[in-house]
Formats: structure tokens, sequence, C-alpha cells
């Protein structure tokens, strides 16, 4: 395949974005300067609006793998991937119900704080090691996959724009922090939307209008969008996707470093539940753009498929070579998209570093040197952006190395990972069979290329009986596996060892969600509180009147609060029914 080039304005184009990016860095490390400290740096000095956090959310979990894949999986296996704003949905709400209040009021800075306060030290360590990992090679992964793709349809210097990446996102990370970051990402959410638009609008027009579209994609298949099939192996079912979504999402929001960093970083509860219901507008957008680009992709390249016709060697090259073809005649505009994709990457790369960068200090370097100076801890947190910086775009460099790129709670994260990691590697070496994963059927009857190849299904010879049972599980279950695993596990493992009492855990790290359930009765809610004393008084009067967090050794929040201070939280509006963090810019600091 011969790539086709760029034009000059194309390079103007997307230059434009790093430009901006990098000015935006500057313009917080100078507004900033006099506010020297690892907390103002890390989370905004919790003084966030919602505004700005719901674009940066979106747009750091909207990367360029969402940009170039989506629309490959509509094109290549229907629209029913639409169905993930449902998953979208139970998610948001989960999140900002259910786990929000509980990191949002602990006044916790890493998430894993709170396997500490709930557990102890090596559940915690345990988990920021393997979060540390895990988010360096999907970062890797992130920078390089896309880089590849358009460096293979457009001609885009392939090492210019993975080194352009890291560079550029280490900059504005570590000169302005968590607010650079933020407003980072909202700019490039705008950008994310323009491009996705022009695609839209562009391709609509070139293929007949939405209504041809939309027509010529049922006559393909590609409307069959609800599957009520129960089969787990199947690629994509309304239960996939609902309930194995859910799972798969709820990890990277309910629990996740960045997601939880950027919502308490706002100025109170009210405005980071604000920000995830926005956010969730946001993900619907981006979806919906994703699906009819997929939809229009697919009226345009139905008679001559360049996958399977051999004019791209690889599906993540669908969106990139259309692209080029719409915009042809147009100079600037793929540049623009190029710019959209990119925009995915640096928001997910710029997040990923910065998140990183605070669990190591909040967990490792504050664990061992409490009594760190303000101008100190701020200089450290900014050497970790840079050091992570520099360890993912060494891990996009590894990537091109690689070949397919797609105690009680400690024993329970061991078994939840193993199960995860056991099925998603035995579906690896043993793909699904082809009636649960084969895409639908592509045409090449218009396409005339001599080098034209037929893509065929892979072999399936000598396959144990497990590979199509439990290794031909839907990747959207996986989540789901090691989610259930971890659970299951923790408690056999906790009734062996010994569990530990309800009286003593602390009310603020347990979220009652039979409150919800068993509002009828007292004496039900009570049950199922498993002894945890949330019948002291009301989450708010816990949190006004019962500051005294632990006693012993672990009653001190590791992210330096006194507990004295504790003893009288401020902070609850009960007019607004909200928390603030007003409360925690007036305690001492170590």
């Amino acid at each position: 395949m011969e790539a086709k080039s760029f034009s000059v304005w194309d390079y103007v184009v997307f230059s434009a974005l790093f430009v901006v990016s990098c000015g935006i860095g500057i313009f917080f490390a100078i507004k900033e300067r006099k506010k020297a400290t690892s907390r103002e740096f890390l989370v905004g000095g919790r003084q966030m609006s919602f505004g700005p956090v719901a674009l940066s959310l979106t747009a750091s979990f909207m990367s360029a793998v969402t940009v170039l894949g989506t629309p490959s999986e509509v094109y290549r296996f229907g629209a029913s991937f639409i169905l993930f704003f449902i998953s979208y949905t139970f998610v948001i709400i989960f999140t900002s119900e259910l786990f929000l209040p509980v990191f949002y009021r602990s006044g916790i800075t890493s998430t894993y704080e709170y396997l500490q306060l709930r557990f102890n030290k090596v559940v915690r360590y345990a988990a920021t090691v393997i979060y540390i990992v895990q988010t360096i090679l999907y970062t890797g992964v992130v920078v390089y996959a896309p880089a590849l793709a358009l460096n293979q349809v457009t001609g885009f210097d392939l090492w210019g724009s993975v080194f352009a990446t890291g560079i550029v996102c280490t900059f504005y990370c570590t000169l302005g922090g968590l607010k650079a970051v933020v407003w980072t990402d909202a700019f490039q959410m705008i950008v994310m939307i323009v491009g996705f638009l022009t695609v839209l609008i562009q391709g609509s027009a070139h293929n007949g209008g939405l209504q041809n579209v939309l027509e010529q994609a049922s006559n393909g298949s590609r409307l069959h969008i609800v599957d009520f099939d129960v089969d787990p192996l199947r690629r994509h079912t309304l239960w996939t996707i609902a309930v194995g979504g859910t799972f798969t999402w709820l990890g990277i929001y309910g629990v996740n470093q960045s997601t939880i960093q950027r919502c308490i970083s706002c100025k109170t509860e009210k405005h980071a539940k604000l920000a995830l219901y926005f956010n969730l507008l946001g993900l619907w957008i981006i979806l919906v753009c994703a699906v009819f680009s997929g939809l229009i992709m697919y009226s345009h390249f139905k008679d001559c498929d360049p996958w399977t016709s051999g004019m791209i060697s690889a599906p993540d090259q669908l969106m990139p070579y259309f692209v080029m073809e719409l915009f042809a005649t147009m100079p600037g505009l793929p540049g623009l998209f190029v710019a959209c994709a990119f925009s995915g990457t640096l928001s997910t790369v710029a997040a990923s570093i910065n998140a990183l960068a605070t669990v190591t200090f909040e967990d490792f370097v504050k664990s061992c040197f409490p009594h760190l100076s303000d101008e100190l801890s701020t200089w450290i947190s900014k050497g970790l952006c840079l050091l992570f910086g520099i360890l993912c775009t060494s891990m996009a460099v590894a990537a091109s190395l690689l070949g397919g790129v797609v105690q009680g709670a400690l024993g329970g994260l061991i078994t939840g990972i193993t199960l995860s990691f056991w099925v998603a590697i035995g579906a690896f070496i043993y793909p699904a069979p082809d009636s649960k994963t084969w895409p639908l059927p592509l045409s090449t009857e218009q396409c005339f290329h001599s080098n034209m190849t037929t893509a065929a299904p892979p072999e399936l010879s000598n396959r144990p009986t497990i590979a199509d049972t439990w290794y031909s599980l839907s990747y959207l279950y996986y989540s789901a596996v090691g989610c259930l695993g971890c659970i299951i596990a923790g408690v056999i493992i906790s009734f062996i060892t010994g569990h530990q009492r309800g009286k003593d855990v602390d009310p603020l790290l347990i979220r009652p969600v039979c409150n919800l359930f068993c509002f009828w009765s007292k004496k039900y809610k009570t049950l199922c509180w498993c002894g945890v004393q949330h019948d002291r008084g009301t989450e708010q009067d816990n949190l006004a009147n019962d500051g005294a967090w632990k006693q012993g050794a672990e009653s001190v929040l590791q992210n330096g609060l006194q507990q004295e201070s504790l003893t009288h939280v401020p902070g609850y509006d009960p007019k607004d029914k909200s928390h603030d963090n007003m409360a925690l810019e007036k305690m001492t600091y170590f």
C-alpha cells in the first residue's frame, strides 16, 4: 500500500495542537508560580470547577484508540457499539453516588490510601505498584498504536509523532501540574469534537446524505443493534455490553486514580458530581460521533473494502485511510483529523503522567519522608512527572517491538488478577470461533487492484476444549471475571483467617448501599450494615462530629491530616447537601 502524503497545511494545523497545548502549560506555570505546594501542583488546590474537569475526564478516556478503533469496530461488526451508552450511564451513576462520596469525604489524594485505611499497607502498596506498571504499559500502547496506523496511511512521521507526543505531554504536565492538564484536556476535547463533526458532515454529504448512509448500513446488516442472546462467548450483545461493559468501565472510572484525582480537585462534592454527569454527556457525544463515522465509512467502502482487498494492512488504518480519501482535495482537513486523533492521545498520556506522579508521591515518597517542605514536595512532584513522561515515551518505543497490540484483600487481589490474565492470554493464543467474533460481510466487488488479497478466518486446529469455552469469553467480561474473583476469594480467605468485625470499620470508609433498598425498615438496614456503625447518625453527622478515624498507629490519614484537626471537620453545607474542600484548606499539614 502506498501511503498518501500530508500537505503543508496539514502539518500547520497539526502543529497548532502542540503549540497551544504547550502554551497552556506555560500559562499555568507562570500564573501559579507563587503557589508552590505539591497540593496545588497535583490536585489544583482542590478548587477546580466542574466544567473543565468534565471536559478533561471525557478527553482523557476517549483516546486515539477510540477515535480510530470505534469507527473501525462499527464498520466491521455493526452499530451495536452504540449500546455502550447503557454501560457509560451505569458507570457514572455508580461512580458519582457510591465511590466518589467515600473518596471525597475521606480527604485522600491517592485512591490507594483508602486501601490502607480499610485494610493495610501491604494491600495499598501492592495495588499502587500494579497501577503504575499497568498505566505505563497502557500509555505506551496508546502513544504508539495510533501513530503507527497514521504513519502507514498518511505517511506521517512515526517516531517524530511518538517523541513529540511524549515531549509535549511531559512539558506541560511538569510545568503546570493538574490545572494545565485539565485545561489542556478541555481544549483537546473541543478539537476532537470538531474533527469528528468535520468527518461526519463531509462524509455524509459525499455519500448521498445521512438517510442514504443509514439505508446502506441497514442493507449491510450494520443496524442490527440489540441482540438479547445471553451467550457470554458472543463478542457484543446487550448483556455483554451492559454488564461486561459496566464492569470494564467501572474499573476505569470508579476507582481509577486519574478520574478520582480530578474529581477530588473540585471545590465541592456537588461540583465533582456535576463534573461526572456532564462528562457522561461528553461520552455520549463522542460515542455517537464515532458510531456514525463507522456507518458513513461503511457506506463509502461498501463495494470495495480496503482491508480485505489489501489496500491497508490492519483494521485500525480504516479511519485514516477514509479521511485521506474524503479530504483528498481539501488541504488542512486531514491535519485536523490527525489533530483530533492525537488530542485523544495527548489527553490520555497527560492524565496518566499526572496520576502516576501523584500516587508515587503520596504512597511512597510521603510515606517514607512525611516532613518534606512545600517547596521540596513541589520539586519532587515535578521530577516525578518528568520521570514518568520519559518512562511512558520509552514504553511507546518498546511497544514497537511487540506483536499484537491489542491477607483476604491481598489474596483476592492476586486471584482477580490471575483470572483476568488467564482468560485474556488464553483468548490471545486461541482466538474465539468464527461464529462468535467473525465480522459482518465485506465486499470487494468493485476493487480494481492487481495486488488484491482476501482475508481468511484463522484456522482453529489442535484447540483444547477450554479454548471454545473459557478462552472464548467476550473480552468485555474480563473485568467482571477479575472483580468477582477478587471479591469471592477475599470473602473466603477472610472467613478462613478471621473476618474483620463491622464495628471496627469506620463508617466513612463504607457507602451504605442498603439504604437505597431497605429504606422502609431500619431493622433491615441495620442487618445489611453487617455491624458497621452507620446508625450512630447520618453520614453528615459522622463527618461533622466523628472525625476520629482509627485508634493507634494508623489513625492519621496518610496524606498528612492531623487527627486533632479532624475532631470537627467543617465543609458540609446542609442547604446544598454537599461537602467542600475549604475545610482542608484551613487544616495544618505536616
